[in-house]
């Protein structure tokens, strides 16, 4: 009797220790980890409330109120926290009236907002993020590194923004704008967001290696002393423009100078 008493003892402490060993260690687990994370969540939390109601009284008249899009503007899902830094630094965005592409403009927000309204925005869905400052550091590229990201911008960017970056038209009404004096976080928000006509450089398209030598290169050409006459900076358009006005035109003008003179004599 007692040996079956015993059994029926080990049987029964078997489980009950292991609900026990459970309950200890899931005690154990809500004292430790959750205390950081608990905080960490209700940080962003915080950030993402105080972005939608700013981005409900400031965006939503054109991107609907979750963001939807709406016939005047469109959906902000998965556009990323880059891509409203960058329209909302450079003032591009709010419009004041829709039109034909977004001018840059002096920005009337606090980096507070701007931080706020992204992170609701890149809540909606996943999108390039606001990067580091090491992604697009250029200070230290040699003159070679600077060269090669001259070559790839003439190759990639050339078309639209020209040789030497002061931008020029596009059909529709639109143009590609000046790089100068533009914020290095900003070329490198607009290649991997693409706004507006601009196609998306993903970094499997452009590292970020080659993106912060293309950077160095537009930096590089901001430096660069101003001899003679820069026609613009459009490159062979304007020069070819100025050979046939003043070249050619100055030839025909010596040449019925010259015929004229020689009228005269007889």
């Amino acid at each position: 009797m007692r040996t079956q008493r015993t059994r029926r003892r080990n049987r029964a402490a078997r489980p009950v220790a292991l609900a026990l060993a459970l309950f200890l260690l899931g005690t154990l687990y809500a004292a430790i980890a959750p205390g950081s994370q608990v905080a960490a969540d209700t940080g962003t939390s915080t950030q993402v409330a105080a972005g939608k109601a700013l981005f409900q009284t400031t965006c939503s008249s054109c991107h609907g109120l979750n963001g939807e899009g709406t016939s005047q503007g469109p959906t902000l899902v998965g556009v990323g926290a880059a891509a409203v830094d960058f329209q909302m630094s450079t003032g591009r965005m709010p419009m004041a009236r829709p039109g034909a592409q977004a001018p840059r403009k002096v920005n009337t927000y606090s980096a507070e907002e701007i931080a706020d309204i992204a992170a609701y925005v890149a809540s909606l869905g996943p999108g390039p993020a606001i990067p580091n400052s090491s992604a697009y550091d250029y200070s230290n590229l040699t003159a070679d590194e600077i060269a090669r990201g001259g070559e790839m911008f003439r190759t990639n960017c050339s078309a639209c923004h020209q040789a030497s970056g002061v931008g020029g038209a596009l059909p529709g009404g639109k143009y590609a704008p000046p790089l100068t004096g533009v914020e290095p976080l900003h070329i490198y928000e607009a290649m991997r967001t693409g706004p507006q006509q601009m196609p998306v450089f993903s970094e499997g398209a452009i590292p970020d290696e080659d993106a912060a030598e293309i950077i160095g290169y537009l930096k590089s050409l901001e430096e660069q002393p101003t001899l003679g006459f820069t026609l613009g900076g459009f490159g062979p358009v304007t020069e070819g423009l100025a050979a046939w006005v003043i070249g050619i035109g100055g030839l025909c003008l010596v040449a019925v100078w010259i015929a004229s003179r020689g009228a005269l004599k007889r």
